[in-house]
C-alpha cells in the first residue's frame, strides 16, 4: 500500500510542475479555464496528503518478516504437539480395544431387561348423576341465560328432585307414568309422583259409593289425581239431591 501512494506522490508532483509550467494542458482535458494558483493548491494538497499516508503504511521489511518467522516456528510447534498426540494414542489403542471387547461381552452376557408396560389410565366413567346434572346445567342456561343465579336455583333444586325420585321404590308404576309425563323435569315428576301417590292410597280407603268410584276409575284410569277429583264431585252431587 505504501507503494502505491509513494507512486501517486510522485505522479501529484509531476503534475504540479508541469501545470505550473503550462495550466493549458489540464485545461484541454478537463475542459474549463484553470489557473496556475488551482492547480498549485489542488496538487499540492493531494502531494501533502499522500506524502503523510507513505509515511502511515510504510512498514520496515525486518517488521514484515517477523510475523512469517513467528509462523514457521509456530507450525513446527504444532507438528511437535500432533506426533507426540499421535504416539499417544497408538499406546493407548491397545488399553482401549481390551475396554471395548469387555464392554461388548459384557453387553452378550447380560441382556437389558425388558422395559415394563405402562398402563394406560382408564377414562373416567361418568355416573346417571353426572350425566343428569349436565342435562340440568344445559337446560337451565337455555332458560335463565346469564342469570345466574337463577341458573344456580335450577340446577339445585333439579338435583335434589332427582336424589329423592331415585331413592323411590313404592308405586313403580306411578312413577314410571310421572317420568313419561315429565321427562327429564325432575321437580315436576316428584311433584307428580307425591299427588298421585297421595291420590292414589286416599282411593284405597274410600269404601262408600263404589259404583262411583268404578265409574270415576273408569274415565280416568291410573290418573289418581282426576279419580280423586271426579269421584268427590259426583259424591258431592248424589248427597245434595
Amino acid at each position: 500500500m505504501a507503494d502505491l501512494f509513494l507512486i501517486l506522490f510522485f505522479i501529484s508532483f509531476i503534475c504540479l510542475i508541469v501545470g505550473l509550467i503550462n495550466p493549458s494542458i489540464f485545461t484541454r482535458l478537463i475542459k474549463k479555464e484553470i489557473t496556475r494558483k488551482k492547480i498549485g493548491l489542488g496538487f499540492g494538497v493531494a502531494i501533502l496528503v499522500f506524502f503523510v499516508l507513505v509515511g502511515i503504511t510504510y512498514e520496515p521489511k525486518e517488521k514484515v518478516a517477523q510475523p512469517t518467522q513467528l509462523q514457521s516456528e509456530k507450525e513446527v510447534a504444532i507438528g511437535e504437539m500432533t506426533e507426540k498426540a499421535t504416539e499417544d494414542e497408538t499406546e493407548k489403542e491397545p488399553d482401549k480395544q481390551e475396554k471395548t471387547g469387555e464392554t461388548i461381552e459384557k453387553e452378550v452376557s447380560e441382556p437389558e431387561p425388558e422395559p415394563e408396560p405402562v398402563s394406560e389410565p382408564e377414562p373416567e366413567t361418568k355416573t346417571d348423576r353426572d350425566k343428569m346434572i349436565e342435562i340440568f346445567k344445559a337446560e337451565a342456561l337455555a332458560e335463565w341465560g346469564d342469570d345466574y343465579e337463577m341458573v344456580k336455583y335450577e340446577i339445585d333444586n333439579q338435583t335434589e328432585a332427582y336424589d329423592w325420585v331415585v331413592k323411590q321404590t313404592k308405586y313403580p308404576d306411578i312413577m314410571t307414568k310421572a317420568k313419561q309425563e315429565w321427562g327429564d323435569d325432575y321437580v315436576m315428576v316428584k311433584y307428580e309422583y307425591e299427588n298421585q301417590v297421595n291420590a292414589y292410597e286416599w282411593i284405597s280407603q274410600q269404601i262408600a259409593y263404589p259404583e262411583i268410584m268404578a265409574r270415576a276409575k273408569q274415565k280416568w284410569g291410573n290418573d289418581y289425581v282426576m279419580v280423586k277429583y271426579e269421584y268427590e264431585k259426583q259424591v258431592e252431587a248424589y248427597e245434595s239431591l
